[in-house]
């Protein structure tokens, strides 16, 4: 009987996330990454309508410029050591796979990094802003990067994420955006269809297993690297340009 009762029960939630699946898109707002003036985009978590979570930071990044950041990625972070550079506390391990010199696109960042207390092993697959942004946002004063960010261990996506760095007068400013709870099957680099997609994106699954205090972590966790980055990528892009 109780085993009856369970099954049930699965059955009915399964069935209640599959009603309440929610097309990947509809929060994807990647344009709001590159609105005009320092002051309207903001630092900020928040679930949205679909119930997928949206975390938001805006890092000023003085005496830095956006081909900086793009050598940093692209060329220069190729150890474990420069990553712990990067957050010396939070970072632990990284390692490339399918990397290119000049470039990250097609690249994914293997990572061990703590996000609040819980350590997080991804996999950050780098692709073409095109994906996100329907065109190239990348220009001599805008450095973009985007990626698809999943488990190490498993070949699921769960989350989307894009960095854009803006020249100033005063260096350049990052702002970063996270889209927590768009979950996808993955084969290698591709995304492959799965029984999977649809229940991991159904609005009560996003609820259950996406939560405020993610959000908080994630929030403060991206404050905290991207300054750190700021702080340190100056000299080191002088000392190895020189």
């Amino acid at each position: 009987m109780l085993k009856k009762i369970k099954l049930i029960t699965f059955i009915t939630l399964a069935i209640l996330c599959i009603l309440s699946f929610q097309p990947h898109d509809l929060a994807l707002d990647a344009n709001t990454t590159l609105v005009d003036g320092s002051n309207t985009y903001i630092t900020e978590h928040k679930r949205l309508k679909d119930s997928s979570y949206l975390v938001a930071v805006r890092t000023p990044m003085p005496k830095v410029k956006a081909e900086m950041v793009r050598w940093w990625f692209s060329d220069y972070l190729n150890t474990t050591d420069h990553y712990k550079m990067w957050h010396p506390a939070d970072h632990i391990w990284m390692d490339w796979e399918n990397k290119k010199h000049g470039s990250v696109i097609g690249a994914s960042h293997l990572v061990h990094e703590y996000i609040g207390n819980n350590l997080s092993k991804l996999r950050i697959q780098f692709v073409n802003p095109v994906e996100f942004f329907g065109f190239d946002p990348n220009n001599d004063q805008t450095f973009v990067i985007c990626a698809r960010i999943g488990f190490l261990e498993q070949s699921i996506n769960f989350s989307k994420m894009c960095h854009v760095v803006i020249n100033n007068s005063n260096g350049s400013e990052m702002r970063s955006r996270f889209w927590l709870g768009h979950l996808n099957k993955r084969q290698g680099n591709d995304m492959v269809k799965s029984p999977i997609n649809i229940i991991g994106n159904g609005y009560l699954t996003r609820l259950i297993f996406i939560n405020k205090q993610l959000g908080i972590d994630l929030t403060n966790h991206a404050k905290e690297e991207m300054s750190y980055l700021s702080n340190i990528l100056p000299n080191i892009y002088r000392e190895n340009n020189e």
